[in-house]
């Protein structure tokens, strides 16, 4: 008995010692086999699906969308040439009328959807295809965005796949110095494999993952690549876009714009009763005014002014207004249709009146109308500089009004316009509660540093606007015993026989950088900050330090006889 327990117990031990050995073959085959299995690559190739009838790729990346291909001709998204090209304000879309403008420094280019007809400033310029509207998507056709903007745009018809590159891209190109590249769908040898690209031949790299570049073949495929097995070759540069030529807007070169405002309010004065301008080089007479919302322009012109400035040797700028009313405005820059009414008509003004600049006088307009307003001087200036002539807008200091400041996007408009004239006037204005300078010079200082600074406009396109008018202040105790304030405007000759007739003796106000007078009447305190030859030197220096265009004066009535000389001297003498 005990004989066969013993035998007994050896068989059943070696039988467990042999099931662990097998277990332990059994796991090291696993994991062997596991091995195998994650080094070796897929060899499945399939054909990439980018999820788009006509993907549309963009450095390396699928855009929502696609393209529409129409025979050999592109079209692609706006909102992808908008946001993704850098193009949102040079591509203008309207969904409601499918209008669709184009601008540049000097050109503009009209088309709408569903027709080949289109414009270039005022030529006709010939489409092959029509932009159109597929299930809300509002595609243009690229050749004009080759033309105006120098996108690069390849097609491959084998992969149906449409490629994007914008002007002046710079990008690395890489090879398999030997054998076949494989790119894959996923960074990971395990993805399958949409293409095996012949060695040598350059592929475009456009980002990496772990140890992966995100590549695109010759035939617009985009997939991975092992980073290990390309061999950076050289930069592909995308040609740059030429710069349109500057237009001359100041053809005076060497010498400071001194323009002058001419106030016409119902007719154009006569131009003898107005003297010599000693030094004046442009006027801009207030003679165009927005007469409705559908666009119509209201026109106070003169020939015989013209002709009077051309004899003196002034160019003429004419003022353009929107009449200072805010629904009036926001009907007229609201669509294409009528911005363009405007447009033509200035344009048939500034030839029929031999202008040599418009200057756009936009005010008290909602803040919504921000863009419209930029998208408005966008399309006229190319025309207007077709034509030789200078456009110029008039703006405001930076401020938190809405009605006075805040609707102008002047680092856009600066990029667009010739000149932008800073109308660094009515710091306290004519009912403002309490009494002050009409524009003291920190104040001033202020106001341009700020447009240069914050706002990137360039020096040489801003212009100091200057005030030749102050305003009498009269400060009142109401039976409550409470200050009240009220203004009337002066020019600087009422002043000076103000001064004259009471006696005054003017003192000079450090905080405004002024002199100033105050006296009492009818137990009221009357109190004036002087313009005069003193702040408008002070101003003038401001023109020099910054070295901007030059200055410009609201508005030729409010004179002084001297005035002129004054400006004219300060302006053209050396620091």
């Amino acid at each position: 008995m005990e004989t066969v327990r013993y035998r007994s117990r050896r068989r059943n031990g070696g039988g467990l010692k042999w099931l662990v050995v097998a277990s332990g073959l059994a796991a090291m085959i696993i994991v062997i086999w596991l091995g195998w299995q994650r080094l070796t690559p897929n060899n499945t190739v399939i054909k990439p699906d980018y999820g788009e009838e006509h993907p549309l790729l963009y450095h390396g990346e699928v855009i929502p969308n696609g393209a529409l291909i129409d025979g050999e001709q592109v079209r692609i998204p706006i909102s992808f040439v908008q946001d993704r090209l850098g193009l949102k304000e040079e591509v203008y879309y309207e969904s409601k009328t499918g209008s669709i403008v184009l601008t540049t420094a000097n050109k503009v280019l009209r088309m709408q959807t569903n027709t080949l007809t289109a414009k270039l400033n005022k030529q006709p310029y010939e489409l092959r295809i029509a932009a159109e509207v597929v299930n809300k998507v509002a595609y243009i056709p690229v050749e004009p965005l080759e033309t105006l903007f120098g996108i690069h745009v390849e097609y491959d018809a084998a992969q149906n796949i449409v490629t994007v590159l914008a002007a002046g891209d710079a990008v690395q190109l890489g090879a398999k110095p030997k054998g076949e590249m494989t790119v894959r769908r996923g960074p990971s040898i395990k993805e399958p494999i949409y293409e095996r690209v012949a060695g040598t031949k350059e592929v475009r790299i456009w980002g990496e993952k772990d140890d992966w570049y995100l590549v695109q073949s010759s035939d617009g495929i985009v997939g991975y690549a092992d980073k290990s097995s390309i061999a950076l070759t050289q930069v592909e540069q995308i040609k740059p876009l030429k710069d349109e030529p500057v237009y001359p807007a100041w053809k005076a070169v060497g010498s400071k714009i001194n323009l002058t405002w001419e106030a016409v309010y119902t007719k154009t004065p006569n131009p003898a009763s107005i003297g010599d301008l000693a030094g004046v080089n442009v006027v801009s007479p207030t003679w165009f005014e927005l007469l409705d919302g559908s666009g119509n322009v209201k026109s106070k012109a003169d020939m015989a002014y013209v002709n009077w400035a051309h004899q003196q040797n002034m160019q003429v700028w004419a003022s353009f207004s929107n009449g200072f009313e805010p629904d009036r405005t926001t009907k007229a820059l609201a669509s294409a249709a009528t911005r363009l009414k405007m447009i033509q008509q200035m344009a048939a003004f500034a030839q029929m009146y031999k202008l040599q600049g418009i200057n756009l006088d936009f005010e008290n307009i909602y803040t919504a109308d921000k863009a419209n307003l930029v998208q408005f001087v966008r399309e006229l200036t190319p025309y207007m500089h077709e034509m030789g002539v200078v456009v110029s807008i008039d703006v405001t200091p930076k401020s938190n009004s809405e009605m006075w400041s805040l609707y102008f996007d002047r680092e856009a408009l600066g990029k667009v316009v010739d000149y932008m004239m800073v109308m660094a006037y009515d710091e306290h204005w004519a009912a403002s509660p309490v009494s002050g300078s009409v524009a003291s010079l920190p104040w001033t200082e202020q106001s341009v540093k700020k447009i240069l600074i914050e706002d990137n406009v360039p020096p040489g396109k801003l212009v100091l606007g200057m005030p030749l008018y102050t305003r009498q202040w009269t400060e009142k105790k109401d039976k409550d015993g409470k200050i009240v304030v009220t203004s009337k405007t002066l020019g600087m000759e009422a002043v000076q026989n103000l001064i004259k007739q009471r006696g005054l003796k003017p003192v000079y106000d450090a905080n405004s950088g002024q002199r100033y007078v105050e006296y009492t009447q009818d137990g009221a305190l009357q109190r004036i900050w002087i313009e005069d030859s003193l702040s408008v030197k002070a101003r003038i220096a401001l023109v020099k330090k910054y070295h901007l265009a030059g200055a410009a004066t609201w508005q030729r009535q409010f004179q002084s006889d001297d005035i002129w000389g004054i400006i004219h001297q300060s302006l053209t003498q050396l620091p």
